[in-house]
Formats: C-alpha cells, sequence, structure tokens
C-alpha cells in the first residue's frame, strides 16, 4: 500500500492540488488528513478514477422482420424485394 502526498495525488489525477484538496476536504475524492498534510492511498485513488469508466452497454438485437413490423406498421406488411427498392417507406404491399 503507498501513500501519496497531496501534490503526487494532483499529478496522478491530472488535477490542480486545490482541487484535490477541495474535493478531499468534502468526501468526493477518498483522503485523510491525520495530521497537517493531506495523503491519499494510490489504490483508492484508482478505484475513484475507475468509478467514472463507462458501463458497457448491450447491443440492441433486432432481426430485419421485427424491425419492419416496427418501423413500417402503418405502411403494411413489406418484404425483402420491396427494399431492394429504395423506397420502402412509399411502398406498400397488400397482405
Amino acid at each position: 500500500m503507498r501513500t501519496l502526498s497531496l501534490a503526487e495525488a494532483a499529478a496522478l489525477l491530472r488535477m490542480h492540488p486545490e482541487e484535490v484538496r477541495r474535493r478531499a476536504k468534502c468526501g468526493a475524492i477518498p483522503g485523510a488528513k491525520p495530521g497537517r498534510c493531506w495523503i491519499f492511498i494510490e489504490d483508492d485513488l484508482a478505484e475513484y478514477v475507475r468509478s467514472f469508466y463507462a458501463t458497457p452497454r448491450q447491443a440492441l438485437q433486432v432481426t430485419l422482420r421485427k424491425e419492419l413490423e416496427c418501423h413500417f406498421a402503418n405502411a403494411g406488411l413489406l418484404t425483402q424485394g420491396d427494399l431492394r427498392i429504395g423506397r420502402a417507406e412509399t411502398v406498400a404491399v397488400a397482405p
């Protein structure tokens, strides 16, 4: 477990030391001030940075038939041959 000074923590986070001190004081950044100086644990700061990572999203998987039914529900049922025309939104096939 490695401890960092305020200046080292600011360099790791790529922030101004005064901003790191302000955030640590309000509890936004994990740190402690046991005496006159702030100290930070490197692993805690790494976890703090990881908390800002984007969460992976699940890709939406739609089949062609479902997509046609969804987007062209008012135009009637289309076949794949209708899509080759390039004007699927204006072509409606009677069932």
